[in-house]
Order: C-alpha cells, then sequence, then structure tokens
C-alpha cells in the first residue's frame, strides 16, 4: 500500500507541474539560506581556527604593560625557560619601515627577535639560516625574508647572501622561510622581515631595551599549566602587581572561535529555519487546493473500500515528496552557490558544503511535510463518500 501511495503522489505531482514547483519553492528558498549560511559560518570558522592553530596552540603571549621603574630586559629571558612547564621564550619587537632593493620598494613589518622565535611560532626554513644568538648579541644587520616577498622584492626566492635596504640601512639576507597562508597575511599589504632583536630596537631609536613583548611556548601539552608558571614567574618579578602584564593564551583563543562559530551557526541556522516554515505554510495552502479539487477522486476511493488511514496517508506522502524533492533541489543549488562562491574568494577562504547543515535541512523538510500534510490529509481522510461522490 505504501508504494501505490507514493506512485499515486508522483503521479499527481507531475500532473502539475509547476504548481508543485512554486509550492516547493518555499522550501528550496529556506533549505539554501539554511545550507549557504551555515557551511559559510562554518567554513569561516574551520578557516580562522585552523590559522589559529597553525600559529601553535601551545602559545603563549605576553605583554608588559606598566614594569613600574623595573623593565624587563633581554637577559633576563633564559631565566624562564628553567621551568619545567615552560619550553622557549622569545621577545618581540615590531617597528615598520621601507624595504627597498634595486628600483623595487614597499612597506615592510619588520619583526626583532631572537632564534627561539622560529620555532615557537612554526617558522619552516627553506634556505640559509634563522636568526643566531650572535647576530643578537653583536646587534648585526641580517635579516630573515618570507620566500613570496624574496620573489616580489628580488624577483627570485634564492636571495640567501643578497642585499636589501631597511630604512636606508644595509641588511645580509641569511634566511628564506615558507610563506605563512594565514587570513592575516592575506589581508595586510607589505613584507614581512625578521631582523635580531636588539637591530630593531636601535632603529627604533629606544635607547632602552626594555622587553614589552615575548612569545612563550609549553614544554608539554598543558596549556594551563604553563600560563600559571609564567603567570607566577611574573608577579615574582613586578612585586606581585597583576596590572603590569597580560597573558594572552593561543589555545584559549581556539576555544573561544569555535564556540562563535557554533553561536553564528545556531543563529544563521534559525534565521533559515523560518524560510522554511513559510515553504511550509504554502505546502499547507496548495495541499487544501489539492483536497478540494480531488474530492471526488476520494469519494470513489472510499466508495471501493479505501480506509481513512489510506486516504490520509496517500496526502500525507505527496506533501512529503514535495518537501524532499524541494530539499534535493536547495542541496544543489546550495553547492552551485558554495562552488561561485570559493572561486570568488579563490586563496582567501575555502568555502565547502556543510554535511551538518545539509542533515538539518532534510529533517526540517521531513518534519514540515508531514507536519503542514497532517491537516490537509486529515481533512481528506474525514470525507464522506456519498457528499464526496456528489460533489
Amino acid at each position: 500500500m505504501l508504494w501505490q501511495c507514493i506512485k499515486m503522489a508522483m503521479k499527481a505531482i507531475a500532473s502539475n507541474r509547476l504548481r508543485a514547483f512554486l509550492t516547493m519553492l518555499g522550501i528550496i528558498v529556506g533549505v539554501v539560506a539554511l545550507v549557504v549560511l551555515v557551511s559559510f559560518v562554518t567554513s569561516a570558522g574551520d578557516a580562522v581556527t585552523d590559522q589559529v592553530e597553525g600559529l601553535g596552540t601551545d602559545l603563549i603571549r605576553v605583554s608588559i604593560i606598566d614594569d613600574g621603574g623595573r623593565p624587563l630586559q633581554l637577559d633576563e629571558l633564559p631565566a624562564f625557560t628553567a621551568h619545567a612547564d615552560i619550553g622557549a621564550v622569545a621577545p618581540t619587537n615590531q617597528i615598520s619601515a621601507t624595504a627597498r632593493f634595486g628600483h623595487e620598494s614597499g612597506q615592510a613589518s619588520v619583526v626583532g627577535t631572537t632564534f627561539s622565535y622560529a620555532g615557537i611560532s612554526n617558522l619552516e626554513l627553506l634556505s640559509g639560516r634563522f636568526l643566531q644568538t650572535a647576530d643578537v648579541t653583536n646587534s648585526t644587520h641580517v635579516a630573515v625574508i618570507a620566500e613570496s616577498d624574496a620573489e616580489e622584492l628580488f624577483g627570485t626566492s634564492h636571495v640567501v647572501g643578497a642585499e636589501l635596504a631597511l630604512d636606508g640601512r644595509p641588511f645580509l639576507v641569511v634566511g628564506v622561510i615558507a610563506d605563512q597562508e594565514s587570513l592575516t597575511s592575506l589581508l595586510m599589504p607589505g613584507y614581512t622581515i625578521y631582523v635580531p632583536y636588539t637591530t630593531a630596537v636601535r632603529m627604533s631609536d629606544n635607547l632602552a631595551s626594555a622587553v614589552t613583548t615575548i612569545m612563550v611556548s609549553a614544554s608539554g601539552t598543558d596549556m594551563h599549566a604553563a600560563e600559571t608558571a609564567i603567570d607566577e614567574m611574573l608577579l615574582n618579578r613586578f612585586r606581585r602587581d597583576a596590572d603590569a602584564f597580560e597573558i594572552f593564551n593561543q589555545a584559549l583563543m581556539g576555544e573561544a572561535l569555535g564556540q562563535i562559530t557554533h553561536m553564528l551557526a545556531m543563529l544563521m541556522g534559525g534565521v533559515a529555519f523560518i524560510s522554511l516554515l513559510v515553504g511550509g505554510i504554502g505546502i499547507m495552502n496548495i495541499m487544501m487546493v489539492t483536497v478540494t479539487e480531488r474530492t471526488k477522486e476520494i469519494g470513489v476511493r472510499k466508495a471501493i473500500g479505501a480506509g481513512r488511514w489510506s486516504i490520509m496517508l496517500q496526502f500525507l506522502i505527496e506533501a512529503l515528496v514535495i518537501c524532499l524533492i524541494g530539499c534535493l533541489i536547495g542541496v544543489i543549488f546550495s553547492l552551485g552557490i558554495i562552488e561561485v562562491a570559493s572561486i570568488v574568494a579563490g586563496d582567501l577562504m575555502d568555502f565547502h558544503l556543510s554535511p551538518g547543515a545539509v542533515s538539518v535541512a532534510m529533517v526540517f523538510s521531513i518534519f514540515i511535510g508531514l507536519g503542514f500534510g497532517l491537516y490537509p490529509a486529515n481533512q481528506a481522510a474525514k470525507k464522506k463518500p456519498i457528499e464526496a461522490l456528489r460533489y
């Protein structure tokens, strides 16, 4: 009986193709809104989370806000690594400068740091070497540059041994690192060049060598223990003044981004669900018209022995089939929109279809088909054979 009802439902839909499509339109729009919005949010969230994890989930950033007249010095940093929970420590001092080679020039973000920075930030060395302890001690004019920046500035990535000028000062390129494909690097123009920390301090005309920003990595996987250790050591260093510094845990950022993405996906899904409800109301309206048009057919079926449940099942299946076909068309349209968005976004963002959104859209479509088809189906099943035949 079920298969017979499905065949009758498909036949009824096929006999009124245009009306069936217009009925599905509300479901199609609702499914597209739900799948596309949720997919966009989850894709963006996954991309940002990947960038954060690429920077290192065992990374802690410390900013010295008020040293109270007792500035943190460069030679104090090795003491932090003596703690079992702390892996490595590197100071950073970022300034802006104009990078020039021949006739090519551009604005550069010059990062002054030490040897440990490469391991903490997961930098991949392609050729040459990274900054050494001797470079920091002697304030040498050496630089490490990213591969794409080297190709843009020099015309080639094989630049170890070449010289470039930063604000007119000559620097010897000693290493080339792989590009970090992060949203920050894609959205922010200019070059990123790494130089010894003490050299960057001199370039900034800051004679005081106070360290204001340090990067810390955990020795293991317990980020909370590393954060607690660095917090306690800095409290001791700044006489228990908790306002002297701020600690930013990279792992907590990843968790926060995951929660925000989930909340946004739920919000977008809720907005799109309203569109599905509107589509469901349209289905109920058309099904009521269909029941009225097929009153005589209902009377004939009842006269030859069709029961109440059989009539109800026929119209319920018809409403359900309309919803499922609309859902399928909506998913296909959503896939096309997401593919176009990925092509337009290029390297900036990789959008992908969210399987969870598709599953939710399908479940919602089933419930809407059953829920909004129940009343018309019940009205059809309640019709009396004699009155229906006389219609």
